[in-house]
Formats: C-alpha cells, sequence, structure tokens
C-alpha cells in the first residue's frame, strides 16, 4: 500500500531558510525539519549553491529542530555531482573544491541533529557521497546505487572514500568504482547502504516517523550517538572503554535520564518488545 505524503504540520520558519539557494526547501513538523533537494529537472545534482546550501543549514539550523529529514523532489535523490559544474581546475582548484564538499557534509555528519535519508531513484556518485553522510537511511523500492567516476577517469571527491567502505567495505566499493557495476535497493539494503527498506510511496513517512522516534531521545543522547559513538568506533580499546565509560557517566547523569529510569523503575515506562 502506498502511503499518502505526510503534509507539513507548519510552515519553516524566515531564518536560515531565507539563506538557502531555491534548490532547497525546508518544512517543519513540529520538532522535525524536512530538507529538500529540489533540482528535479537535473535529478536534483549537486552544484555548489546547494552544497554550501548544506552547510548553511546546518551550520545554523531552524530553532527548536531535533531531528532532520533530508528528501529529494522529483523521482530522484540524487544523481550526484551537476557535470556542467565540473569545470577545468588545476589541481590546487580541484583540491579546495574536494574540501568544500568535505566539509558541507561534515557538518551535517558531525553536527548535533540527526539526519534520516529518504533514497529513491539514482543515488549515485555524489549522491551517494551525500547519503552516506546522514546518520539513517531509508530506500524505497527504485532506489539505485553508484559510482560511475571510474568510468569517467575521476575519483570521488565528497567524501566517498572514507564513508562508504565503512558502510560496504573496501572492496564492494572497488568493484562498483572498477566495473560501472549498479546495486538495486534489495542489494543496497543487504550490503548496509541503507537501514530500511519500505514499499513505494513510503519512504517520507517511514523517515518522519523515524525522526520523531529520535527527537523524542534525551538530547543528551542524541549528542553522544552523533559525537563520540563515531570516534570511540575508529579508536584503540583502551582509549574507546574511557570515552565509553566518560560518555555514560555524562548521558547517566542528566535529569532527563534520571526521570526516565525512575518512570521505568515505577512501572510507567515501556518495555522492550519484538
Amino acid at each position: 500500500m502506498t502511503s499518502a505524503a505526510p503534509q507539513p504540520e507548519q510552515p519553516a520558519g524566515e531564518g536560515v531558510e531565507a539563506l538557502l539557494p531555491k534548490s532547497l526547501q525546508v518544512e517543519r513538523h513540529d520538532d522535525v525539519a524536512v530538507l529538500r533537494l529540489t533540482r528535479a529537472a537535473k535529478r536534483n545534482a549537486l552544484d555548489d549553491p546547494t552544497v554550501l546550501g548544506i552547510e548553511t543549514f546546518f551550520s545554523a539550523p531552524p530553532a527548536g529542530v531535533k531531528a532532520v529529514v533530508l528528501d529529494a523532489e522529483g523521482d530522484h535523490f540524487c544523481a550526484g555531482l551537476d557535470l556542467s559544474e565540473l569545470t577545468e581546475r588545476d589541481a590546487f582548484e580541484g583540491l579546495e573544491h574536494s574540501m568544500m564538499w568535505h566539509r558541507a557534509f561534515e557538518r551535517m555528519e558531525r553536527g548535533r541533529l540527526p539526519v534520516v535519508a529518504v533514497l529513491t531513484g539514482a543515488v549515485i556518485g555524489g549522491g551517494l557521497e551525500l547519503a552516506s553522510a546522514t546518520h539513517l537511511r531509508v530506500a524505497e523500492p527504485s532506489a539505485f546505487y553508484a559510482l560511475p567516476e571510474g568510468q569517467h577517469g575521476l575519483f570521488v571527491g565528497g567524501g566517498g572514500s572514507v564513508r562508504v567502505p565503512r558502510l560496504i567495505g573496501a572492496h564492494r566499493m572497488a568493484d562498483m568504482m572498477l566495473t560501472g557495476r549498479v546495486l538495486d535497493a534489495e542489494d543496497g539494503q543487504a550490503l548496509g547502504l541503507s537501514h530500511y527498506l519500505v514499499g513505494p510511496g513510503e519512504g517520507l513517512a517511514k523517515a518522519l516517523e523515524l525522526a520523531r522516534t529520535i527527537a523524542a531521545n534525551s538530547p543528551v543522547t542524541n549528542f553522544a550517538v552523533l559525537q563520540a559513538l563515531p570516534r570511540i568506533a575508529e579508536a584503540n580499546p583502551a582509549e574507546g572503554y574511557l570515552m565509553e565509560s566518560m560518555v555514560a557517566a555524562l548521558a547517566g547523569s542528566s535529569e532527563q535520564a534520571q526521570e526516565r529510569m525512575r518512570a521505568f523503575l515505577a512501572g510507567r515506562g515501556g518495555r522492550v518488545r519484538r
């Protein structure tokens, strides 16, 4: 069954939205914001204003937002770099351009707001790099994944060589780049490119459901998951254990955590069920 597209519960504020390019739109669903790519005619290919707009949004998100859904207009999430922007750059200009993408996507990945992406149609090249910088990914059956840079004599430049191998392994990324292999939605789900695979037209509703659940968490816990967990995973075990202990003590000492524990012990908290 195809779900009806959720309607925004209130318009976005005029703060950061006024600073964004026309290729990005924001809508509010209470404490969840939807940031939407709106270049459907270009399969939502990323130009520089769009990438810089993503950085702007996550540098100063709307007040009161606790989670973000990254969505796209039309049939495709993102077909990668807008090739009309692939001008002849010298090596240093190319370096700076790549580092601009790194900075923008890191602002999202290592920011304070959990981000849930809705993946449909093309998730290729820079689109896959963008998706891999989000925290949860919901795919519809139309989603397909590719890294065609190898066939164009290029190399990924938006952080893909760091993030994608952590999701599927360097050997699988090498296969995609060397051969042009395209993964369908089921392949992507099995390998870890998406966390949830839903029916046609159901991606946004599922992403909003997840974002609302995340927004209801303790802010300290969400902060720890976004900021501490990746660093703990990358640390050597001795440092990781110490960081874990420190973050656990910080999270457990918050008033919100203590109130939720009291509620659970008093039988008012929900239990984990299948």
